[in-house]
């Protein structure tokens, strides 16, 4: 069953707009305590305060709803990740913009995120997951164009960038089954760390840091050379 058609009056679609997010986050916490399959539309009446049929209001069917928790995990991420890096700035910057507005949106929506997990295998035969696959890679390329942005301008170094950013990619979404709303690190100082990481991690090995590394292990295999001739003497 299909949602109704929203209103067409400013005012009325926005207190529609409103109520259907509303629904959504709620469906999205029930979803992720007790999962999909166990949540029937009897808690989901109970919890939202509608009946069935104002429910079906709102959403048009439980399957829906998970579709539509999904839209509202990926629709803003990639939109705030598209005006990121329209913005003229270089690569290490928009990978540090990019990594706070991405967890911020997983604190703000880590329902969402456990669903998006736990859930993803009941829809993702069906057709409509295909928009959900397409923005999910969208976002995943503007993260793999400012690494590979990084390489080009000598700012990142990778060994393998694929590898790279599937890490990135589960260093940060996995993240929702520990980020707590209170913790000890806000999701900017979490993002401020992964960043760090990644830039050390990509950083391009000085030269004297090289011939340094090179000396000390030349130095070190002499030290133990003349320590082992000292010994058999």
């Amino acid at each position: 069953m299909a949602a109704a058609s929203p209103p067409t009056r400013p005012a009325l679609r926005a207190r529609y707009d409103r109520r259907q997010r509303e629904v959504v986050a709620i469906a999205a916490r029930l979803f992720a305590e007790r999962g999909y399959q166990a949540t029937s539309m009897a808690d989901l009446t109970e919890a939202t305060g509608l009946a069935a049929g104002g429910l079906y209001h709102y959403i048009g069917s439980k399957e829906r709803l998970l579709f539509r928790i999904c839209d509202e995990l990926l629709e803003p991420l990639l939109e705030q990740a598209r005006a990121i890096v329209a913005r003229e700035a270089p690569a290490t910057d928009h990978l540090h913009e990019l990594l706070r507005a991405w967890l911020a949106h997983v604190a703000a929506h880590r329902d969402h995120m456990l669903v998006f997990a736990q859930e993803r295998h009941a829809i993702e035969r069906e057709p409509q997951w295909r928009e959900v696959r397409r923005q999910r890679k969208a976002f995943e390329r503007i993260l793999d164009d400012v690494l590979a942005r990084g390489e080009q301008d000598g700012t990142l170094v990778f060994a393998d960038r694929a590898l790279t950013l599937l890490a990135l990619l589960g260093m940060v979404n996995h993240a929702a089954t520990w980020l707590k709303p209170r913790g000890r690190l806000s999701p900017e100082q979490i993002a401020d760390g992964y960043c760090a990481l990644m830039l050390k991690a990509g950083a391009p090995e000085r030269a004297g840091a090289r011939t340094a590394t090179r000396d000390g292990a030349l130095s070190a295999r002499a030290s133990g050379g003349a320590d082992r001739r000292r010994a058999a003497g």
